[in-house]
């Protein structure tokens, strides 16, 4: 059996990212401290932080004293835009069985779609700032 949630690595990469981000206000944050932080390639995470900047949700300053910080306010920025950025339009998780779509009714078909519709307003709902402040994020410390 498939997991219920796909995500990929580079979207769970960025919720992380965005999440340490939010958690340093305005201040510029280098690629070298996300990924030491993260325990992650600095190229892969430099590929994500790119993709995130064009979806207009970091901005990036170059330069010996450049990094990263996020372009609009945490409190504005929901999990549902950082993983459509990254793995684009939020797809119901599929079959669990790996299966094409059954062309008659699925034991496990209602239950899935509701889930994949609880998980979709949960990504919608959820902003940094009340995410940070809501659940354990020992990796933001220094």
């Amino acid at each position: 059996m498939s997991n219920i949630l796909k995500i990929s690595e580079a979207a769970s990469i960025a919720l992380h990212a965005m999440l340490i981000l939010a958690s340093k206000g305005n201040k510029l944050v280098s690629v070298k401290d996300i990924a030491g932080k993260l325990n992650i390639s600095e190229n892969h995470l430099s590929k994500v932080l790119q993709r995130l900047a064009k979806a207009g949700l970091v901005v990036s300053i170059k330069g010996n004293k450049g990094g990263f910080r996020l372009a609009k306010n945490p409190d504005t920025i929901n999990f549902l835009e950082i993983y459509e950025a990254i793995d684009g339009k939020f797809k119901p998780s599929a079959c669990l069985l790996n299966k094409p779509s059954c062309s008659h009714a699925c034991i496990m078909g209602d239950l899935m779609n509701s889930i994949n519709k609880q998980i979709e307003e949960y990504f919608s709902k959820t902003k940094l700032t009340e995410f940070i402040l809501l659940n354990k994020t020992s990796f933001l410390e220094d």
